[in-house]
């Protein structure tokens, strides 16, 4: 059983009922949109996460991603990662961890959290492999199953598999000369692999396998961009645009399964080119939800690319992309801290709340009419309960030090909004 099967059915689950109160929209509607596949509901049949709606018509989604690494490996510190980002808005969170003991890892940050958990399987994978004292070229495409399998079975609610890298595309991109080369992890192991072996990827060459654990258990397939552009210069070349079509033709065919699937786009793009690349998508890829990191629209902000991505996710949710990756600040320099999250999170919730403002959805033109309305009102308390982050805005308040809570210290007693009340 699926959540899509049970649309098909008619049935109205749970969840469906859950994510059409928290989306304010028709749960019959909803569930139209499961079946047609332009919407998914994360939620592994073993999980424990509260549902959580991605897709046409409902509010844009963020994801938070957190993990430890062989040179980092500080679990504690990742599960204090996990319970902010949810603080501050992540609609769900994904483990990219490749560190040890990943079993436990996992286990410990589903009981921290309850929002829905992504995983990497492949990631585990190679950790396996290298345990082995083999290297990552050398990977058993059992053990890609078996580590897909045992997270389902633990709960994981959606995965990210890079099924659409196929030999020949592999071929393809070695004559792109592309200037980044493959700058997604799973992509490099599942293309190395490939090139090394000179044999097929197997995630695409027993993907019906895949579709049949994926009904097992419902998890959502995050069908991965692994050639997706890592600098401006590479956006939108013949290589990401096939593995996009190679996509296309495997969403159809979850789709067929009652499998639930989503897509994930492109890292590095041109703000010219989003949106080209969304409605590219979303016909390619049968109005499957699109799942974007960023995009980031400069290559010369290390050290901000959480608001370059923000830009890029603005325009991405605007033209259709259902479900913004989180950019920390420490993107391409080293693994986020605790303020980086959060400052990831908040500026994604920047970009998912502008869009939703741009597509009319009317619970963000509430917020937007409420915060007007304590603006003028000069209702501060108000205003840092409508915020974002609810916190710095107050301290900002507080270091103004005023008696007089009908201004603040740039305009002082020259205030638009004082001098004007009452009058228009």
């Amino acid at each position: 059983m699926t959540q899509k099967s049970e649309a098909q059915k008619g049935n109205i689950t749970p969840e469906m009922e859950y994510v059409a109160e928290m989306e304010n929209i028709d749960v019959n509607k909803l569930a139209k949109l499961i079946d047609k596949g332009t919407v998914v509901i994360p939620k592994n049949i073993n999980g424990h996460s509260k549902p959580c709606g991605i897709g046409e018509s409902l509010k844009t989604k963020i994801n938070a991603n957190i993990g430890s690494s062989s040179k980092i490996d500080d679990i504690e510190l990742e599960i204090n990662k996990a319970k902010l980002a949810q603080e501050y808005g992540a609609d769900a969170l994904m483990d990219l961890s490749t560190g040890s003991d990943l079993k436990l890892f996992r286990k410990k940050i589903m009981d921290a959290v309850d929002i829905c958990i992504g995983t990497v399987p492949i990631y585990e994978a190679g950790v396996i492999t290298l345990a082995k004292n083999r290297e990552i070229i050398d990977m058993d495409p059992d053990d890609i199953f078996k580590a897909i399998e045992k997270q389902a079975k633990e709960g994981v609610d959606f995965m990210t598999l890079h099924c659409g890298i196929t030999k020949d595309l592999v071929q393809k991109l070695k004559d792109a000369n592309r200037m980044m080369g493959i700058v997604s992890r799973g992509g490099t192991f599942m293309a190395s692999w490939i090139n090394h072996n000179d044999m097929e990827n197997p995630l695409y060459e027993n993907y019906d396998y895949l579709l049949e654990l994926s009904y097992e258990y419902d998890i959502t397939l995050s069908l991965g961009d692994g050639l997706r552009p890592g600098c401006q210069a590479d956006a939108s070349d013949i290589p990401q645009i096939q593995e996009l079509v190679n996509l296309g033709g495997l969403v159809k065919r979850a789709q067929d399964a009652n499998v639930q699937v989503m897509v994930e786009g492109p890292g590095h793009m041109p703000l010219n080119q989003i949106t080209a690349n969304m409605e590219l998508q979303k016909t390619i890829c049968h109005g499957a939800p699109f799942y974007v990191l960023g995009p980031l629209v400069t290559d010369l902000a290390p050290g901000y690319d959480h608001i370059t991505g923000a830009i890029g996710g603005a325009i991405a949710a605007t033209a259709g992309a259902s479900f913004l990756c989180y950019v920390t600040p420490a993107e391409h320099l080293s693994l986020p801290s605790l303020e980086d999250v959060k400052e990831g999170v908040i500026a994604s919730k920047i970009a998912a709340q502008a869009a939703d403002v741009a597509k009319g959805l009317p619970q963000a033109w509430e917020k937007e009419h409420a915060m007007a309305k304590a603006r003028k009102e000069f209702d501060w308390e108000a205003q840092f309960d409508l915020a974002l982050d609810k916190s710095k805005p107050r301290t900002y308040r507080d270091k103004c030090e005023l008696d007089d809570d009908e201004m603040c210290a740039m305009c002082g007693e020259y205030c638009a909004v004082k001098i004007a009340k009452g009058d228009f």
